[in-house]
């Protein structure tokens, strides 16, 4: 069974017996409405602002809320890396989120090592580093935390690694009750039939990816076509991630069709949220993220 299969049917009593947590984070995952998609916002959308400290991360959720009418957020783990050990502050950050009625859907961790690395010791070490955000997911009420399936060697042998990694993550986040979602973001992660293969490997039920509209850089000499990587790694997805750059005077994404991308998630049965990652430099970051709401917006209804 596919996991857009196992969504379908995972009100039936013998499997909320068997997956009882992991049922509540899909349903999470993929709320079920008469939209064909919800629209949540990524910190990293304010990067900038985050890591100037301009804004405190505390105010993430009250910032989606009161700024864009946002409900639902994705944290970025380079804003809480400091803050991770800290009950008091995580507890708090968890506190003000649920007091503006904003859902946290997932935590995108980086800078923890190559879950594919080719020493046994070090991708051990990397599997590791991710339980302290699996504790935080948890915490928070997430369904997923997005990890990076970084690897090093020859295709194949790639596959296999991070493959090995991800099962290993997988199988300790589903514990908890979390998914273990991979996006595509940079080396062979970037390529779409790459990573499928690696999702097929892995076959797990919380193991799934996060399609980025605009990461399929492979490396500075090779781009891979981010339609058909969208398409490719949609029949995994738990999240999306709607990437934005630039806006012509239509309103529309210079870098990426909206139309056409979103036409390819919602042909894939996906109904889930779609995040908001405004990335461009030319308009300020609260712009950008507003640009890049009202297109989700208008394509929504185009669509629906």
């Amino acid at each position: 069974m596919n996991r857009r299969d196992f969504t379908k049917v995972s009100g039936m009593a013998g499997l909320a017996l068997a997956f009882p947590a992991s049922l509540c984070k899909l349903f999470a995952a993929h709320p079920d409405n008469e939209l064909p998609y919800k629209i949540s916002l990524a910190q990293w959308s304010l990067h900038r602002a985050f890591r100037n400290n301009d804004k405190d991360s505390r105010d993430f959720a009250k910032i989606a809320k009161e700024s864009f009418n946002i409900e639902a957020i994705e944290y970025s783990s380079q804003f809480l890396a400091d803050h991770v050990s800290d009950k008091d502050y995580m507890n708090d950050l968890n506190k003000r989120a649920n007091d503006h009625g904003v859902k946290q859907l997932l935590i995108m961790c980086d800078n923890e090592g190559m879950i594919g690395d080719p020493s046994a010791r070090k991708r051990t070490q990397a599997i590791e580093n991710h339980y302290k955000w699996i504790e935080a997911a948890k915490t928070f009420g997430c369904h997923s935390i997005r990890v990076n399936a970084g690897s090093s060697g020859d295709y194949g042998e790639q596959i296999k690694l991070a493959a090995d990694g991800l099962a290993r993550l997988s199988t300790y986040a589903a514990d908890h009750g979390l998914n273990v979602i991979v996006e595509n973001h940079g080396g062979l992660s970037s390529n779409g039939a790459w990573l499928a293969s690696v999702m097929r490997r892995v076959n797990l039920r919380n193991c799934g990816t996060l399609p980025d509209f605009g990461n399929f850089r492979i490396s500075n000499d090779e781009v891979y076509d981010h339609y058909k990587g969208v398409k490719e790694l949609m029949p995994f997805a738990f999240a999306v991630s709607a990437k934005s750059y630039d806006f012509n005077k239509h309103g529309n994404d210079t870098h990426t069709d909206y139309y056409k991308m979103m036409n390819i998630v919602i042909n894939s049965g996906y109904r889930g949220y779609v995040g908001i990652e405004y990335e461009g430099r030319e308009i300020p970051e609260m712009e950008g993220i507003k640009r890049t709401q009202a297109l989700l917006v208008n394509v929504r209804k185009v669509l629906s």
